[in-house]
């Protein structure tokens, strides 16, 4: 199999990186306006996470609705594909979890 068809890489190529599950993360409950994602998460600039934000739109993880309001409000929310990440990414942090108390009882 090549690189480009495996199916991890191309999975980790649409979700994977620093800030994408953070961002899934915080939209797991409820839609999220793009004020309320960047002061969730205070560490990431504006820049990238508008450009984390269009990834996930066109990638189909997101969907982005745009109110015709004075301003301009437009919420973000996870698609059907999206929440059937949320488990995975539930349980992916339940491991890093165990992962980091067993490196804090090492030092």
């Amino acid at each position: 199999m090549k690189h480009n068809q495996c199916p991890l890489t191309y999975a980790l190529t649409i979700v994977g990186g620093k800030w994408k599950p953070i961002i899934i993360s915080h939209l797991k409950k409820s839609p999220k306006r793009f004020g309320k994602l960047d002061a969730l998460i205070p560490t990431i600039s504006r820049k990238v996470l508008s450009t984390q934000l269009s990834e996930l739109v066109g990638h189909k993880m997101l969907n982005r609705v745009s109110y015709p309001e004075t301003p301009p409000r437009v919420e973000y929310s996870l698609t059907d594909k999206a929440k059937e990440l949320v488990p995975i990414f539930e349980t992916l942090a339940e491991w890093g979890y165990e992962l980091v108390k067993k490196n804090e009882n090492k030092e």
